[in-house]
């Protein structure tokens, strides 16, 4: 034979063989193989698990084998693993001796790619033709991965008793730790359990179980692997009892994050028992409203020094599961806003320029295209340091406030801080965007929240559009507010009202300084409260999953209480100092908060370092008296014997309502008889003013039983408070008012002109329409 040919045999043979190793198709288990979901807190530390689609507790795979594991299984299955290409000989030749010996099966030299191979077909029955399959495949398995990856997958497919199926699965159901975590004897334990997973047990002979787990210790002590004070701990350690139960305490963010995610493992920045103990505040508080109508609670914890989520409570309900939505994560559900985004409107403004937190916004009856917002109390103060409407969280002069920043404005800054849920246009909200007329989650508004905070303190930020505070992995983006108008804001935020008695929140407010905000959405269906002490921010939300009402609902009294026992739990933070790099000192009038100009006594106060108010107080003007008090001008008096003084004076509206909480305000002096006329021509303002109907406004007068028009009651005030005012609608006299100036009339449907004369000859004129039927 041609010595040429005797060469070609061999590599014909060898293409076949390689061409099949490579080409021939892997089973499919090993991509489509279902994987339970896990999801780890901060530490490694189990938060909950859901059981794979096929009913089995099969989580991924580690990354790296734990050194002992490793070892033990290697030493227990395959010594020499690293050293055959899949199939043993040895083994094989050992096994065949063994099994002749005994005149029965006793041993069937498999490698540990053999028992990888046999569990990626579903374990079929021990015949020698199945063997010869499994080889074959051990040999492709041995050609396509790497020995570290098959052993990896081997781990991440043994059965470990019952629906147990991985290292991983093991090691969280018997230790309730991640593999890296197992000890020298659990390792072993879990090396020698598949060969025999029903032993685990309790009453299926473990001793011989206990019998298999030691000998394997003893052998890694006998290679050098364990040290003789190792091996006696080890062996003293006893087997575990049945499978452990899985913790469930965030649920509907595992939930919500496998809906989101296809993945099966989820590291998150969760603190384990802390999550535990504000959820068990939740259970607390949740028993106690579900007696006042309240069905559900979600929280939201956040350390704003690192912008990360430390407890995530999804929805604490208590009540029938189904009616109230039990299953639903709240905290990711959009719900009315309330007052929670008035703080971020105040820090804009003063970012803008558009207030100091002395400055005064007005307070009185305000209605914008049909639209007549009302406080909390139904009251009115006239006019109201920002700051004080804030942290009263007063709602007409939030409106008169986002008015002048601009509603396409502030929709689009609340979005660039992280609310996606804006999902109509501005003009659609309208001015109620501030006071609930928009949804929010709890989530992303405890996140905006911590931000401010974060700014505030000049810590790192992230992207407001993918903020992920339960998951690593961020990167830096500029905050939306300046660290100056963020500190103001929770400076501002500090004098809220406590709920409770005023001893009760004495003693709380001594063992902690809290920044905190609270909201009840419209219809009573929403409570929010949202806080920040130094190190975390807090926010809880209360209310129905279902959307119902309930009457004694209210962020105050609803969800602070929740939220400040979760402060407690958390401890007591130092507040941060002022950042003075990113503030300016202004001086301003002590009585409006405006620029001073040298009309008014003065006072310092702080302003974000970029922002440039520049209103000089419009509130103070200089008079002009006579030598009894009396209002003069040049042309009644000369100059020389006039005494000239600067006046703090509101308008009449404001200062009608203004004087009735702050009696110290003093209203301008009347002027003198005779120069009453020069005032006029003047055109002195009005010292008069008309609360209702506002401007324009269209008004519907409703008809009595009998058919008849009834009566829309017409309201003004004076700066004097003897005042004699002079009624006329259209070119109709209706008669005067003296102190108490109201008057009820009726008109045809129509625009109509209702004429003020005051007892000095000051006119004051409004239009306004009546509505048909």
């Amino acid at each position: 034979m041609n010595l040429r040919y005797v060469f070609l045999i061999p590599l014909i043979t060898a293409v076949p063989i390689v061409a099949a190793l490579q080409f021939w198709p892997l089973p499919d288990r090993l991509t489509n193989t279902p994987y339970a979901t896990l999801m780890l807190d901060r530490n490694d530390r189990l938060l909950g698990a859901r059981i794979a689609a096929d009913e089995q507790w099969r989580f991924v795979p580690v990354d790296t084998l734990p050194d002992k594991y490793r070892q033990a299984l290697l030493n227990y299955e395959d010594k020499r693993f690293f050293a055959h290409p899949g199939v043993d000989p040895l083994a094989i030749a050992r096994a065949a001796w063994l099994n002749a010996r005994a005149g029965r099966v006793v041993s069937g030299g498999s490698t540990l790619t053999m028992q990888l191979a046999r569990l990626l077909r579903d374990d079929p029955p021990r015949t020698l033709p199945e063997k010869a399959r499994e080889a074959l495949l051990a040999l492709q398995l041995e050609w396509h991965f790497s020995k570290d990856d098959l052993l990896i997958q081997y781990a991440s497919r043994a059965p470990f008793g019952g629906n147990i199926v991985g290292l991983r699965a093991a090691a969280w159901r018997y230790f309730g730790r991640e593999p890296a975590a197992l000890s020298w004897a659990e390792a072993a334990l879990l090396a020698v359990l598949p060969n025999a997973p029903a032993l685990i047990h309790p009453g299926r002979n473990r001793e011989r179980l206990l019998t298999k787990r030691n000998t394997l210790l003893n052998d890694l002590h006998e290679k050098g692997e364990l040290s003789a004070t190792d091996l006696k701990l080890a062996l003293l350690e006893p087997l575990p009892d049945a499978p452990r139960s899985l913790p469930g305490s965030a649920d509907h963010l595992l939930t919500s994050l496998s809906s989101r995610s296809g993945q099966h493992l989820f590291h998150t920045t969760l603190d384990a028992d802390l999550q535990r103990r504000v959820r068990e505040l939740a259970r607390q508080h949740g028993q106690r409203l579900a007696g006042e109508g309240v069905h559900n609670v979600a929280v939201v914890v956040i350390d704003h020094t690192e912008l990360a989520t430390r407890a995530y409570v999804g929805n604490m309900t208590h009540g029938d599961a189904r009616e109230y939505g039990a299953a639903v994560d709240i905290a990711r559900s959009p719900r009315s806003t309330g007052s929670v985004l008035k703080p971020l409107l105040y820090g804009l403004m003063l970012d803008d320029g558009l207030l100091l937190p002395d400055t005064l916004v007005p307070d009185l009856p305000t209605n914008y295209g049909g639209f007549s917002p009302e406080n909390f109390d139904h009251e009115y103060r006239g006019a109201v340091p920002a700051h004080q409407a804030l942290s009263q969280s007063l709602n007409i002069p939030a409106v008169r406030m986002l008015r002048e920043y601009g509603l396409g404005r502030f929709h689009s800054q609340l979005q660039r801080m992280g609310m996606s849920t804006l999902f109509r246009s501005a003009e659609e909200y309208g001015l109620t965007l501030v006071l609930g007329g928009a949804e929010g989650t709890l989530d992303e508004l405890t996140g905006i929240y911590a931000r401010l905070f974060a700014s505030a303190m000049r810590a790192p930020s992230y992207p407001v559009a993918t903020l992920q505070p339960l998951l690593a992995g961020r990167e830096s983006a500029r905050p939306v507010l300046s660290p100056g108008a963020a500190w103001l804001t929770l400076d501002a935020l500090r004098d809220v009202a406590r709920p409770g008695t005023a001893r009760q929140w004495r003693l709380f407010s001594s063992s902690q300084p809290i920044a905190w905000k609270t909201g009840t959405s419209y219809g009573l269906r929403d409570a929010w409260a949202i806080g920040s002490n130094g190190r975390y921010t807090v926010g809880v939300w209360a209310g129905n999953g279902n959307g119902e009402p309930a009457p004694s609902l209210g962020g105050a009294a609803t969800a602070a209480p929740l939220m400040l026992d979760v402060f407690s739990l958390l401890g007591p933070a130092a507040w941060p100092e002022p950042p003075l790099a990113d503030l300016k000192t202004v001086q301003v009038c002590s009585d409006d908060g405006y620029l001073a100009g040298g009309r008014c006594p003065t006072v310092e106060r702080l302003a974000p370092l970029h922002s440039h108010f520049e209103t000089v107080t419009p509130y103070h003007v200089r008079v002009h008296l006579d030598d009894k008090g009396q209002r003069v001008h040049s042309q009644c008096e000369s100059v020389d014997a006039m005494r000239h003084r600067d006046w703090f004076v509101l308008p009449p509206g404001q200062a009608w309502f203004y004087q009735r909480r702050h009696p110290h305000y003093r209203p301008l002096p009347a002027w003198r008889d005779d120069c009453l006329a020069g005032a006029r021509a003047m055109n002195s303002a009005p010292p008069m003013a008309l609360i209702y109907p506002h401007a324009g406004t269209a008004i519907y007068i409703p008809v009595e039983l009998d058919g008849q028009l009834g009566r829309a009651v017409f309201r003004a005030v004076h700066q004097r408070a003897g005042a004699t005012l002079y009624w006329h609608l259209d070119s109709a006299y209706l008669g005067e008012t003296r102190h108490f100036h109201e008057w009820a009339l009726t008109a045809e449907p129509g625009w109509h002109t209702l004429t003020l004369v005051d007892d000095q000859g000051f006119r004051l004129k409004r239009r306004f329409k009546v509505l048909g039927k």
